[in-house]
């Protein structure tokens, strides 16, 4: 019982259905009932993942994911009653993990946690005092930071992982579906194109010409690869 998760759901009745559940599965779990509620129980509980609305009173999901963003590369999962592709991409482009729609199983979260959480402390334990470089960008596996040139370059948790996956693996083609199920642990729940969404905004923050890559290219009809080859 020693992993905490933060529920952020203004909703009693959601909210206490899935701190039952994740009771059962061996989790802590403490709930917000608000934003401004979450940020004060996130710096004194330190969660090891956020389970976060993103409609809220006083200050919305949206808000509190940019604002933990900024100290904390903790996973989060976002959770909406809306379907529609603009909350998604939305929720991921400010750096959550996940998403998931209302309404959802116990199971199905709670299997998206496990995922989460398996990922997460995964790439926390990176071999120490490694560097992948490629030209002007260096992947600083210990330091959970990306550079390019002179300039940091901040990334979330998952365009961080995506990144150090493709760079470590040079030249291997990837399918969305494998880098799906590779950094996300799970190939039954959630959307591919998620994939392209996180390519698209890595590719943003690493490329000098994102409409040309240097270091993801695409391999049409198949997936994508990390290249590279131009500074070897």
């Amino acid at each position: 019982m020693e992993d905490t998760i933060l529920i952020v759901e203004d909703e009693k009745e959601i909210g206490e259905l899935v701190r039952d559940y994740l009771n059962v599965n061996d989790f802590h779990v403490v709930l917000a009932k608000d934003g401004e509620e979450a940020l004060s129980i996130f710096k004194q509980e330190n969660p090891i993942l956020i389970v976060l609305d993103i409609m809220l009173p006083k200050l919305d999901g949206i808000e509190v994911c940019r604002t933990i963003r900024k100290v904390s590369n903790v996973p989060i999962i976002m959770m909406s009653a809306k379907k529609s592709e603009t909350d998604k991409i939305i929720g991921l482009g400010i750096g959550a993990d996940d998403y998931i729609a209302k309404p959802f199983s116990p199971g199905e979260l709670v299997a998206r946690i496990k995922a989460q959480l398996r990922r997460y402390k995964e790439f926390s334990g990176f071999p120490k005092n490694k560097i992948l470089k490629f030209g002007p960008l260096l992947i600083d596996e210990d330091g959970y930071s990306v550079s390019v040139g002179e300039k940091k370059v901040d990334l979330s948790a998952k365009e961080f992982e995506i990144l150090h996956f493709m760079a470590s693996n040079k030249g291997q083609v990837f399918s969305k579906e494998q880098l799906f199920s590779k950094i996300w642990g799970y190939d039954s729940y959630g959307d591919i194109s998620t994939v392209t969404v996180y390519i698209r905004k890595i590719r943003e923050k690493i490329e000098e010409n994102p409409s040309r890559p240097a270091f993801i290219l695409t391999v049409w009809g198949i997936g994508y690869k990390f290249d590279g080859s131009k500074f070897s």
